[in-house]
């Protein structure tokens, strides 16, 4: 051991001495790079990546049918016999919903139906005596053109030919009697046969039917009860089941709703959101609460019941487009600004910025793709900083 420490003391001895401050100063060289990197401050940085937008309006309401159908009956007076559907009930066009007493109608008919057998028969009887009259007008018309001839030749005396002509009018005016008296029954016919029809529409019209296909959601008919179209409806029905959300919005997000938009809804007791659609958007607003309301059609509203209330998300803008995480944005007095890695060293770029959307926020102007930005705007760094810029795990997605 005392000879190898000898050995190594001679060769150390025997080194030139430029040989050895040469080996000393490229080692310093070598390590000098990581040890300055070793002090810089490491920072999380981002990458400014494109990924899926959306910019959403949260908007609440309650469920209602996008049309109620309210049922009357027809014809008044008429007490309720029957109730053929009941709440709830799914019913089709033209279904019979409940049915009237037919009773007085069905006597009024009977009477009506009388009656137009006696017009009828008086149309007959003024058919035949109009026949009657013209003939026997007919030949006073002959007799007395006969007569007036005799008379010319003075074979008839002027008595005989004033009495032919006399009998002549009064035939002629009998006929017109007669004409008139047919053309009376025969009113009398129409009239009789018009309130027949108004009574059979009146007996068609006992069975209370379904204008529209659909739900019944109410039901106030009672059997025993008169009915009357002064009062409640007989039923309530949601016209094809079609139920929609009348959700209120606010007045700032009013004129970014347009008809089309999709919503999700989110209802208690439903594990997963439902979609729907804008159908419409109403013009006015509250003057009081300055909320407006939107409808959005529901696409599955054998799942909800009206009355529900229900939260949506109305999707305003979708777009795949250059995101950064919102930590990463500041503020300098009015404008958002960022803080950009290039080489290592921090400088400050103001962004113009867009949707936000699950904690990320687009940059509609001021940064690149690929650009990185230090994640945390509050971080404690400066515009000419040197860092060590890490990524940052579980950030870029």
């Amino acid at each position: 051991m005392r000879a190898v420490f000898i050995s190594l003391t001679l060769c150390l001895l025997t080194m030139p001495l430029g040989s050895a401050l040469h080996a000393e100063t490229a080692s310093a060289a070598t390590n000098a790079p990581a040890e300055r990197e070793a002090t810089l401050p490491a920072i999380a940085v981002t990458t400014v990546a494109s990924r899926p937008m959306q910019e959403r309006i949260i908007a609440t309401g309650l469920i209602a049918p996008v049309e109620m159908v309210q049922v009357a009956p027809l014809i008044e007076g008429q007490p309720i016999e029957a109730l053929l559907a009941d709440v709830s009930d799914d019913v089709v066009e033209g279904q019979v919903l409940a049915v009237l007493s037919k009773t007085t109608l069905e006597l009024q008919k009977s009477q009506f139906t009388a009656s137009r057998a006696a017009a009828r028969a008086t149309i007959a009887q003024a058919e035949a005596q109009m026949l009657e009259a013209r003939t026997a007008a007919d030949e006073a018309q002959r007799v007395n053109e006969r007569t007036a001839k005799l008379r010319q030749q003075g074979s008839a005396s002027q008595a005989a030919a004033d009495t032919a002509s006399a009998n002549a009018i009064a035939a002629t005016a009998r006929a017109t009697i007669a004409t008139q008296s047919l053309e009376a029954a025969r009113a009398q016919l129409a009239l009789v046969e018009a309130q027949l029809a108004d009574v059979e529409l009146q007996l068609s019209r006992t069975e209370v039917k379904a204008p529209f296909a659909g739900e019944i959601s109410a039901r106030n008919a009672v059997i025993g009860a008169v009915a009357s179209a002064a009062g409640a409806p007989m039923f309530s029905i949601i016209r094809d089941g079609a139920l929609e959300l009348r959700a209120e919005v606010t007045e700032a997000d009013m004129l970014r709703i347009k008809v089309g938009q999709k919503a999700n809804l989110r209802l208690v007791g439903l594990p997963d959101p439902l979609t729907g659609t804008v159908r419409l958007i109403e013009p006015t607003i509250d003057a009081t609460t300055r909320l407006g309301k939107a409808r959005i059609m529901v696409d599955q509203p054998d799942l909800l019941r009206s009355g529900m209330f229900a939260e949506a998300e109305i999707i305003v803008a979708a777009r795949d487009t250059l995101a950064v995480p919102v930590t990463a944005i500041g503020t300098d007095g009015s404008t958002s600004t960022v803080m950009r890695v290039v080489n290592g060293v921090i400088e400050r770029v103001p962004v113009t910025l867009g949707i936000r959307d699950s904690g990320w926020v687009e940059i509609v102007s001021g940064l690149a793709a690929q650009d990185q930005v230090v994640i945390k705007a509050g971080s404690f760094v400066q515009p000419g900083d040197h860092i060590n810029p890490v990524p940052a795990l579980g950030k870029e997605g």
